[in-house]
């Protein structure tokens, strides 16, 4: 079996489906199985990290692969148009994820910054709508999610992407995406191509990148993360709920073109037999921090099916000594990020990230 690693620029690399194995409960994080489905506990960090192996690789079953080094072509960054706030420099550029293809994106640069003094940066990803990446930058949609606007003039610096078909990202699934089993492993690589992107800029420290989403935003941000160990924090709002928890695990609505078809054609739309949970995504984050806002009446996103999720992950945070790294906020509100919040987690935020 191939070992999991991490390359010098965070991104885990592509492992063989042979390290796919089954496991008939997600929420039990700390077994073992192998491919004959012998357990044994999981008791230290190293029996995690071969754990982690077999979730990468079943997701990957129904995402795709993650492209591999030979997709990162160069980015060749185009400055659209640029403007001054009072507070930020607001910069609309176009970039390179692969190639044959443009991602447009907003990059938001504190003024205050200087290049001796980078500072913490974020990748801000935008729910289903279609103005895409205009709504976190406050410059359409609703203004409860311009968590960009709102983080730059803390002294962040965002770069929020459109996601695939959104905003002014015009992206067909069946023709462009061709190479790719879902939109979801696109988006998970066009995000990671935006970390590299914030990397070159030298008002960013490196070492203090994050992820903040809503809604699309939301899991969209916990599986970026999860393939790439740079973002060393994430907010995910209304993002997530295990497959048995949503809908009563009805998961058609994950099976769109800009989701993962497979849950549908491989699958049969049966939790049961998705072969990862979002018990695992979470847990696969440790010992880096996430902070989910998981309002008690979101239709989407069954809030009790998140606090088991987080109770389990924290068996696996506490192998690192970091179950403080773990944040659930449960606000008496609908499908929404509201104003508490954001500032409580934009607090969080800046202790993750100091």
């Amino acid at each position: 079996m191939s070992l999991l690693f991490v390359q010098s620029t965070g991104v885990r690399a592509d492992l063989p489906k042979a390290d796919a194995v089954f496991y008939p409960d997600h929420s039990n994080l700390l077994v073992l199985r192998d491919a004959d489905g012998h357990e044994r506990p999981i008791t230290t960090k190293g029996d995690w990290a071969e754990r982690l192996k077999h979730i990468r690789a079943n997701m990957e079953l129904v995402m795709g692969s993650l492209p591999d080094e030979t997709r990162r072509v160069p980015l060749d960054v185009e400055i659209v148009s640029e403007e001054m706030t009072d507070r930020y420099i607001r910069r609309k550029v176009i970039f390179t994820p692969e190639s044959d293809d443009r991602v447009p994106a907003w990059i938001l640069i504190p003024r205050q910054i200087t290049q001796t003094t980078p500072a913490p940066a974020m990748l801000c990803l935008h729910q289903t709508n279609n103005v895409g990446k205009d709504e976190p930058v406050g410059l359409g949609g609703l203004l409860a999610l311009r968590y960009a606007h709102e983080l730059a003039e803390l002294g962040f610096v965002c770069i929020v992407p459109d996601y695939p078909s959104f905003g002014e990202y015009r992206y067909d699934f069946k023709k462009h995406g061709a190479r790719y089993a879902s939109g979801s492993m696109k988006a998970i690589w066009n995000n990671i191509r935006a970390v590299d992107l914030l990397e070159t800029l030298p008002q960013v420290n490196k070492n203090r990148i994050g992820v903040i989403g809503h809604s699309l935003g939301g899991h969209n941000a916990l599986f970026t993360a999860f393939f790439d160990d740079r973002l060393k924090a994430v907010v995910t709002s209304c993002g997530f709920t295990p497959f048995h928890s949503y809908y009563k695990g009805q998961l058609k609505g994950w099976t769109s073109d800009r989701y993962m078809p497979l849950i549908r054609e491989t699958y049969q739309n049966d939790p049961n037999k998705v072969p990862f949970d979002f018990y695992e995504i979470l847990a696969g984050l440790a010992p880096r921090g996430c902070y989910s806002n998981s309002p008690i009446n979101d239709s989407n996103f069954e809030v009790e099916g998140v606090r088991k999720a987080f109770k389990k992950a924290e068996t696996v945070f506490a192998l690192y000594g970091a179950e403080s790294n773990l944040k659930l906020a449960t606000p008496d509100a609908l499908h929404d990020f509201p104003e508490a919040q954001r500032n409580e987690a934009y607090e969080w935020l800046k202790q993750q990230l100091k």
